[in-house]
């Protein structure tokens, strides 16, 4: 248990046992399937926890120049890089940090590749395809939405591939079950199949979130173990992102004030929706909050809460707690270390959360606690 009286609030906190079990479970999917299985950056990037991760997996995946050096020189790997669009500024920083590089298009593939072939051609360039079928629902999140600007269509494609493309990279999953990977397998080879023998890996994408509790496993390590068997050629990748720290972590935060407006009591605390979860206006989606129930219910105290910028919509859900909140009281949000801290801004000068780790050892490890220079450097 989590002693919170340890650690500064607002603050994100992950526990290393909780982490380390995922971890665990990740390497055995990608022991038993004969695959290979990667950290997506995109998802999650707190770097004082690589060397964690670096006793279970050894590479990770990058989509910006600065990801691919927080590969290098943090993981300690160069990275599989792959972003929308490439610059001429960037590329050669991102050709010093990767070992794989993939192209969004066949005009992106035309411009670059001729400066890896001048470095000396020691990177292993892939294209990334698009198999026209996603299930997710959410048109925010589909990466495989009509007129999506991801990846290259079958038809676009010759039927000898241009020099050293050696892999393809699909990716159409978010938070998905391996059954969702099942059918989306299915639209993928009967797409680009008949180019697999001219390559040398693909790479599935992320989205896989083998980590939650109802993942069937043993499903997705059967579906990988028979592609392999499909095309021995091939090596399989996946960069899922929150799998890895999927439920590792929370953020705490107190309240600071109680507001009350045509019978809606909100409760703001000193955190930012807007600003440290923005996930839960984008999707949107209500988060676990510890000690309440969501929604408004008969026995109880119900109330908003609201996050302390000057944005109006700044507030999430309802949620009834037992009791009647309280000044500093702690409020922790469940599940809040994928997706959060990455996505995190500094709207309005909010105060950022601490970053910490709670050990192993029942000891807290804080990493990073965020400062007026830390805003005023960003302003600069």
């Amino acid at each position: 248990m989590i002693d919170f009286t340890q650690f500064p609030s607002p603050c994100y906190i992950m526990e290393e046992e909780l982490l380390r079990n995922n971890l665990s479970l990740i390497k055995s999917v990608a022991d038993r399937s004969g695959v290979e299985i990667i950290l997506a950056f995109k998802s999650f990037g707190m770097w004082r926890s690589f060397p964690i991760f670096r006793e279970y997996i050894g590479h990770s995946t990058a989509s910006s120049v600065y990801e691919a050096r927080l590969a290098l020189e943090e993981f300690g790997s160069k990275a599989h890089t792959y972003s929308p669009a490439y610059t001429l500024e960037d590329f050669p920083e991102i050709m010093k940090c990767s070992s794989h590089i993939t192209f969004n298009s066949l005009t992106q593939y035309s411009r670059f590749y001729p400066m890896i072939v001048e470095d000396g051609n020691r990177i292993s360039c892939g294209l990334r395809v698009n198999p026209e079928y996603s299930e997710v629902e959410t048109d925010l999140y589909n990466p495989c939405a009509p007129g999506t600007r991801f990846g290259v269509i079958a038809e676009q494609l010759p039927e000898i591939l241009p020099e050293g493309i050696e892999g393809f990279h699909c990716h159409c999953h978010c938070e998905s079950s391996s059954y969702e990977l099942e059918r989306s397998l299915q639209y993928l080879e009967s797409k680009f199949a008949r180019w697999f023998p001219q390559l040398k890996w693909l790479n599935l994408g992320g989205g896989h979130l083998m980590t939650r509790k109802d993942y069937d496993v043993n499903h997705l390590i059967s579906l990988l173990t028979e592609l392999r068997k499909r095309y021995p050629n091939l090596h399989i990748i996946l960069e899922p992102g929150s799998a890895f720290t999927w439920q590792t972590g929370v953020l705490t935060s107190e309240v600071v004030d109680v507001v009350e407006n045509h019978g809606i009591r909100t409760a703001i605390l000193n955190v930012s929706f807007t600003c440290h979860m923005p996930d839960c206006l984008e999707m949107p989606y209500q988060p676990t909050v510890r000690g309440a129930e969501m929604g408004i219910h008969d026995k109880g105290y119900a109330y908003r809460l609201g996050g302390n910028s000057c944005l109006s919509g700044d507030y999430i859900g309802f949620w009834t707690f037992d009791h009647e909140l309280q000044l500093g009281e702690c409020i922790v949000f469940e599940d809040m270390i994928h997706y959060t801290m990455v996505k995190t801004t500094m709207f309005n000068g909010i105060h950022h959360p601490a970053i910490a780790l709670w050990s192993k050892k029942g000891e807290a490890e804080i990493f990073k606690v965020f400062t007026y220079e830390d805003y005023r450097d960003r302003m600069s």
